[in-house]
Order: C-alpha cells, then structure tokens, then sequence
C-alpha cells in the first residue's frame, strides 16, 4: 500500500512532468507573433559547369514585430516561371531587428536541365521572371517560420559572369 505522503510525491512530480512537457512543446509556438517576410531582392551566378550551377540569393527578411528575431539558418526551393529551378541552406545567424528589416545572402544550387530552361526564357527576350520563394526560417527558442512568397525579378544577372567581378568597361 502506498503512503499518502507517496501519492502525494507522486502527484507534485506527475504535475510537475506534464507542466514542463507543456512548456517545452510551446517552443515552436510564436506566442501572437507575426510571420516575418522573406522575398528575393537579388539573384546572380556564382559559378557553374555542365552538371550543377550556383547562385547567390540575396534575401530581403522583414519583421513586422515589435522583438527582434535571431535566424540561425534557413533552407528553401526556388521556383522560376513556374517550375522549379533550385534549392538551398543557409547557416548563417543573423539577427532580424524589431519593426526592421535584413539582407540574408544564401546559394542555391541547380541542374543543367532547371538552368537550360531558363535560359530559354531569356533568350525569349523577357526583362523580368516571376518567382516562388518556398521555405522555413530557423529560429531557435521561436521555433522557426515558414514562408511562402511569390514575386517577379529582373532576368538572372551575371549569367556567364562570376559575381564580384565586374564586366570590362572602356576607358577614353
């Protein structure tokens, strides 16, 4: 037979087991926090052979809220003109300031064939290719926020021409 000071043992641990499994699974949950906005504001090749392209992505993050978001990493798919084009991880930390906004550069990585595609496009003579920007932000203690956002961008700059390196100008 248990002793009443046993059950009672047991019910302040059983409480106290349950209140902590409560708090831990509320980890993921924003606590009325807004999803901050992600959106692509740049795209540019990195570097490239026959099999696999790169791309630096810059991404604008905004935070509508009044606390400051600290992003550990990301991961997304690129979508172009309807189809998919690439995909990436980001694992660089940045803090999103409250009611402010960040720049977030990431490298996408895509195949011969999604690269071909667009190229088509290009050739096509179009000056802008809409876009859907699909993924999560990982954020530690908040849990993370997944976005979704769809846009249109100027044509893929730099195609052939690695970033940084700027294009031959004349001199007089």
């Amino acid at each position: 037979m248990i002793k009443p000071e046993g059950r009672r043992r047991f019910a302040v641990l059983a409480a106290a087991t349950l209140g902590l499994s409560v708090l831990g699974g509320c980890a993921g949950f924003h606590f009325g926090l807004q999803k901050p906005e992600v959106s692509l504001a740049d795209i540019r090749l990195l570097d490239g052979n026959l099999l696999e392209q790169r791309f630096l992505l810059s991404l604008r993050v905004t935070n509508p809220n009044n606390v400051d978001i600290p992003v550990e990493g990301l991961n997304f798919t690129l979508d172009i003109n309807g189809g998919h084009f690439a995909r990436g991880v980001g694992n660089q930390p940045v803090v999103i300031p409250r009611l402010g906004e960040a720049m977030v550069e990431v490298t996408a990585t895509t195949g011969l064939g999604s690269f071909l595609r667009q190229f088509k496009e290009l050739a096509k003579g179009r000056d802008k290719m809409e876009y859907r920007l699909k993924g999560r932000l990982v954020t530690g203690n908040l849990g993370g926020f997944d976005f979704d956002r769809s846009g249109d961008v100027g044509a893929l700059k730099g195609l052939g021409e690695p970033a940084g390196r700027k294009p031959p100008s004349e001199q007089f």
